[in-house]
């Protein structure tokens, strides 16, 4: 059972009394009057054949206050658009596919990119970012939340956990962070959270000194959960990254727009469990490398844009710092997974630290050869004022593909 203990400077919701999940929708019911909700969900056509989607539907055919469920479908033939569509059917709510390669999104895409404000890359971020656009046109929800397609452990008491700082009228939350712990069939898991983020936070602690951003960092138990929930007018104005850097670019942008006082983190799940990328070791473009890189430049961005300069004998130093203190943490891990009768191997986490202090250096040098890359994708505020009518014209879109 969860403790109660509140660290750091964002607020902690916990789990303390398992309550039961038809007490939380008959809230959440309630809170529909006042506040419509809106479910996200990012998607690979491959992950409707696998069995972790097909069981999220089965359990969100059962969550009676959804106002709306909009997935962003990315990788899709016209026939494997039409066989989504047919998958979804299954759901009661008011669902809506935002078919990414379709030629009604792709040409919207293009005007976007005729106006240098396109998505540079494909990927989770653009897929997110159209969907949001999406959910602002429409107008079918005041509060938003997205989750993953690849969860195994789903159940609907995640989704109303996750709704309900957000939902509830009686709560002052903007932003609410999903949170859990990653153990599964006797292993500990979340190798990227647990060996690259939480001691590179650290490590810069270290040497930048007391900071703000450093310190609402820290204060998240899984900054890197693909979970989270919004009041729907948060997205007009947040930029998000195009790539693995889309949860800590989010925080990131939560922390500029919002007083920590109306950020929160829920946790959702006792088990978590989706699937895991492979650790990469031979090539850092693929798996866990390429996040480890990706999630570092983010962060070598945030800290540039709050006046820390970043140069190579700096970056030196955060590397042997990060080390020291990634290698005191497995042994925190190892004897944390032990008491608890579970599996974790310290060779593999070696070389999970030793990829992660490569990956470091690898966006170090990436961000100080590009110092006027634009790695976020604009925020929809800046794209409603280079095209008025773009909100109008991507719904038409999507609700011409769904028709």
């Amino acid at each position: 059972m969860a403790d109660f203990y509140q660290n750091g400077i964002v607020t902690t919701l916990h789990n303390l009394t398992r309550r039961p999940i038809a007490q939380l929708e008959q809230e959440l019911m309630s809170f529909s009057r006042v506040r419509p909700m809106t479910l996200v969900l990012p998607s690979l056509f491959s992950e409707l054949q696998r069995p972790a989607l097909a069981h999220i539907v089965d359990e969100l055919k059962q969550v009676p206050y959804l106002s709306e469920i909009v997935v962003g479908l990315d990788n899709a033939t016209h026939d494997e658009y039409l066989y989504a569509k047919e998958f979804f059917s299954a759901l009661p709510q008011r669902v809506r596919i935002l078919w990414n390669d379709g030629p009604r999104l792709q040409e919207l895409d293009q005007l976007l990119a005729e106006a240098h404000l396109a998505p540079q890359e494909a990927g989770k971020g653009r897929n997110v970012w159209y969907c949001m656009g999406y959910v602002l046109a429409s107008g079918m929800g005041k509060a938003v939340a997205l989750h993953d397609c690849d969860i195994l452990t789903y159940s609907r008491d995640m989704l109303a956990r996750l709704f309900y700082p957000v939902a509830n009228p009686h709560f002052n939350y903007q932003f609410c962070k999903g949170y859990y712990a990653r153990y599964a069939d006797g292993k500990l898991n979340g190798r990227v959270a647990r060996l690259l983020v939480t001691p590179l936070i650290k490590a810069l602690k270290k040497m930048e000194g007391a900071d703000d951003y450093l310190e609402y960092m820290d204060s998240f138990k899984y900054s890197l959960s693909g979970e989270f929930s919004m009041q729907t007018s948060v997205l007009n104005d947040i930029r998000i990254p195009f790539d693995w850097g889309l949860e800590i670019g989010m925080l990131s942008e939560i922390y500029r727009n919002y007083a920590t006082n109306k950020i929160c983190q829920v946790d959702i799940a006792d088990v978590y469990d989706h699937k895991h990328q492979d650790l990469s070791i031979d090539n850092l473009d693929n798996g866990l490398a390429r996040m480890a890189t990706d999630i570092s430049k983010a962060m070598m961005r945030k800290l540039a844009t709050q006046g820390h300069v970043l140069n190579p004998g700096k970056l030196r130093t955060l590397k042997a710092t990060y080390y020291r203190m990634a290698l005191d943490f497995i042994d925190s891990y190892y004897n944390d997974a032990i008491i608890n009768g579970l599996t974790v191997t310290r060779h593999a986490e070696e070389e999970a630290v030793e990829l992660f202090a490569q990956a470091i250096m690898r966006a170090g040098d990436i961000f100080l050869d590009r110092p006027s890359e634009a790695p976020f994708i604009p925020s929809w505020n800046r794209i409603t004022s280079a095209i008025p009518d773009f909100l109008e014209k991507i719904y038409d879109a999507v609700e011409a593909d769904n028709s």
